[in-house]
């Protein structure tokens, strides 16, 4: 387990959020790496398949891609994107052994009778792989969902709340969905 040292501002996390429609078929992924103390240190792009199975890959990929030694987190905007293209934190984690720490911000009952499409059995599988989330109250009174691998839940908590300036969502993944958002704009129906 990797400890997160709470005067130290030069941590990385490397935060990533998507976006798509449903038409679409394929999701932008965007990457934003920022430093504990919210300086913003780079960003990268990727995509992944709408209702696909390569959104880990591509995680993975991004990572790789950036040729950065220097992240000590990576942080995801959820574990099942673009309609059911679940990503394996724990897996990411054991590849790269770079903590991983996956946030979702509402209670829910699961989703297991809502995965259907392409490979419903295999997704069915992955989904249920996943870790129980936890709740994490935040200091502006918020509450989130998390799971994390690589660290342990106190650095969790440290850490987020650090990364949240107001509301539930930590600023790097906010960043990081206005960039998807931002790109996917850009490139429209291609898409």
């Amino acid at each position: 387990m990797v400890r997160f040292h709470n005067n130290k501002k030069g941590i990385r996390i490397l935060a990533i959020a998507e976006s798509f429609q449903k038409h679409d078929r394929k999701s932008i992924l965007a990457g934003v790496v920022m430093r504990r103390d919210l300086v913003v240190d780079g960003i990268i792009y990727a995509d992944t398949i709408v209702g696909g199975n390569d959104g880990t890959n591509k995680v993975l990929a991004m990572i790789d891609s950036l040729g950065r030694t220097d992240i000590n987190c990576v942080l995801l905007g959820g574990l099942i994107i673009s309609l059911f293209n679940i990503i394996s934190g724990k897996h990411i984690n054991e590849i790269t052994k770079i903590p991983v720490i996956a946030i979702s911000y509402r209670r829910s009952p699961g989703l297991q009778g809502s995965i259907h499409g392409v490979d419903e059995p295999e997704k069915i599988k992955e989904y249920l792989k996943l870790e129980e989330r936890k709740p994490l109250r935040l200091w502006t009174g918020k509450t989130i969902f998390v799971r994390h691998w690589g660290l342990e839940f106190v650095d969790t908590s440290n850490l987020l709340n650090d990364l949240v300036i107001q509301g539930a969502k930590p600023e790097p993944l906010r960043l990081a969905a206005l960039a998807a958002r931002a790109y996917h704009n850009y490139v429209g129906n291609s898409y």
